[in-house]
């Protein structure tokens, strides 16, 4: 008697171990997607899209510094160099290009890019909520956000079944398996933040 009692508790200590270990692996997937994105949004890894406004600032040459937004075709016109491709670019990106652009008229140029405006960030909405669609996002914007943008979730939402899918810059798509519910509920606060282009699809 005293044996099987024995061998029952060892069961369920190690179906109770089992679970903890499982939940804890869905909530280090989560976090690890929402600390990957935090801070990558409106920070040195943001890549520039058509409408962003950016600042060029090149050290003592004030005629050559200026602010210009990123055209539809993803390009921008600055003084003495021209058109240069800025989309899909980090703002590191475009001034390592724009400094050796102007080392064909200056010497050692010193260039510096910040992104002003950001207005081409945008993601898809779709699936079981009010209002699918496309939908401009501010900077540090989260699962919870795009959802509300986009009305909030159907009668027929399965908030525990949310998946993300982001392009990531080597060309693959990334996806993430999302439980709203667990998002809510963790204690730590961390969050999911979304990135420009992500497609939020609800089941």
């Amino acid at each position: 008697m005293k044996l099987r009692l024995f061998v029952a508790t060892v069961f369920s200590l190690c179906v109770a171990g089992l679970g903890a270990a499982q939940n804890a692996a869905q909530n280090a997937t989560q976090n690890a997607g929402a600390n990957a994105t935090s801070g990558a949004f409106g920070g040195s890894e943001y890549r520039l899209g058509p409408d962003d406004v950016i600042q060029v600032f090149v050290w003592k040459e004030p005629e050559l510094s200026t602010d210009v937004v990123v055209r539809p075709d993803g390009n921008v016109s600055l003084p003495l160099i021209g058109e240069l491709p800025a989309h899909g670019k980090t703002s590191v990106q475009l001034q390592g290009e724009i400094a050796w652009k102007l080392s064909e008229y200056l010497a050692e140029p010193i260039v510096n890019v910040i992104v002003k405006e950001v207005n081409s960030a945008k993601v898809s909405v779709l699936g079981e909520v009010k209002n699918p669609g496309v939908y401009k996002i501010g900077n540090r914007a989260t699962l919870l956000d795009a959802v509300a943008m986009a009305g909030g979730f159907t009668e027929y939402a399965k908030r525990d079944n949310i998946t993300v899918i982001r392009s990531m810059p080597d060309g693959e798509q990334k996806r993430f398996k999302l439980n709203v519910n667990q998002l809510i509920k963790n204690s730590k606060g961390d969050l999911f933040y979304v990135l420009p282009y992500d497609k939020i699809y609800v089941q």
